[in-house]
């Protein structure tokens, strides 16, 4: 027997007795009791500045919220705001259970749910937009909020988050089976803001569910996305695009959970970075469950550094408990300007600067056009030629 051969050995035993252990494979609990603070050296917690995070993720006194909430509901779905045993009903709709001490203190201290329901078949021509405008950044606070959609439903939820605020937020997606939905997350805070945010999405039998994650403003933003299926056949789809400016702290923890047969997920997410002291945070995770055969997974991080003096960390992470899959990859990347592209633009006397900006610019576009809602997609075009602006030295790497 080789050594290979007593290594597979090893790890199948290991998984038949259910020994194996790592960071993705939590164990959850709606008992704050059963959480500790963070401390900065847990695997999950070790790129998150916490003394930025205003006690979000430790022992925050969660006030009364200052966020307004106004919003745009096209006819068919239902919009309120449920309190008492109504919300607490709706905890834990997507088969979340939390693995922090944050979200398990939001489920257990927050009385009022934000509810999103869209019926069984409805087709949903517009955008509902939920827009979160924080009014105070020295107030902790924190919120739940539920999108549900059910079976054969067809919708896009956008959540719009601005103005100054430190919000703790758990979002629950419970996706219907063969619905097709699209939920978008743009985090577009002023300077002062911070946001802890968790959203876990449950998608049903030959569902598709697609989630974007957009982050520019902001202070320090940790969003984690998390996915898991309820019935074969789902597919998830995960976007994300951030641009860190002087200062800031943009922290993605994507994680695809395949614990359901011949399901699928697909992760592209692009960042920009400019300014000293601007850190930009990507984490990958998929776990391929040994039930979980003819599954096909893919993620994709690419960074572009525009000045000196900026931090990126990508880190892809893949474990597979079963050989019976379709496809399992990842590719991540930090470069500054490809000087061919640069070099291309300048022979035919476009000047340095523009060259730059229209790099960029090539650089978002793809993943823009892939939102696909149009009022999302052109204010996207602008907050990047804003961004590009804010490099007023002209000095890009």
């Amino acid at each position: 027997m080789t050594v290979t051969d007593t290594a597979r050995e090893s790890v199948s035993a290991a998984l038949e007795q259910g020994k194996v252990e790592s960071h993705l494979h939590p164990t959850g609990s709606y008992d704050v009791a059963d959480h500790s603070p963070p401390t900065g050296r847990e695997e999950i917690w070790r790129f998150t500045p916490l003394k930025r995070l205003k006690g979000l993720a430790a022992d925050a006194t969660f006030h009364a919220s200052t966020t307004q909430v106004s919003l745009e509901v096209p006819e068919g779905v239902r919009v309120e705001t449920l309190s008492g045993s109504e919300a607490q009903d709706l905890r834990g709709i997507s088969g979340y259970k939390p693995s922090t001490l944050f979200g398990a203190r939001v489920l257990a201290e927050v009385d009022e749910t934000l509810l999103v329901d869209v019926p069984a078949e409805a087709e949903i021509a517009q955008p509902v937009v939920v827009d979160l405008v924080g009014t105070d950044a020295d107030t902790t606070e924190a919120g739940h909020v539920v999108l549900r959609f059910g079976n054969f439903s067809k919708a896009v939820v956008v959540l719009r988050h601005t103005g100054s605020a430190a919000l703790a937020q758990v979002v629950e997606v419970r996706v219907g089976d063969s619905a097709q939905v699209s939920v978008v997350s743009l985090q577009d805070w002023a300077d002062d803001a911070v946001h802890l945010t968790h959203t876990e999405a449950l998608v049903g039998r030959d569902a598709h569910y697609k989630h974007t994650a957009i982050t520019f403003g902001g202070d320090l933003v940790r969003m984690d996305a998390n996915v898991r299926y309820s019935g074969p056949g789902g597919t998830a789809e995960m976007l994300g695009l951030y641009f860190a400016d002087e200062g800031q702290h943009i922290e993605h923890r994507l994680f695809a959970d395949h614990n359901q047969p011949r399901t699928r997920s697909n992760v592209v997410y692009k960042g920009a970075l400019q300014g000293t002291g601007a850190h930009t945070v990507w984490i990958g995770n998929v776990l391929i469950r040994k039930e979980a055969e003819g599954i096909e997974t893919y993620e994709e991080n690419r960074n572009l550094i525009l000045t000196d003096g900026t931090l990126c960390d990508s880190v892809p992470n893949l474990e597979i408990e079963t050989g019976e899959i379709e496809g399992a990859g990842h590719a991540s990347a930090t470069a500054r300007f490809d000087d061919e592209q640069l070099f291309y633009l300048r022979s035919r006397g476009i000047e340095e600067k523009e060259a730059q900006r229209l790099v960029v610019h090539g650089f978002f576009n793809d993943l823009i056009r892939k939102i696909d809602v149009p009022a999302i997609e052109d204010k996207l075009v602008e907050t990047v030629e804003a961004e590009l602006a804010k490099n007023v030295t002209g000095e890009l790497a």
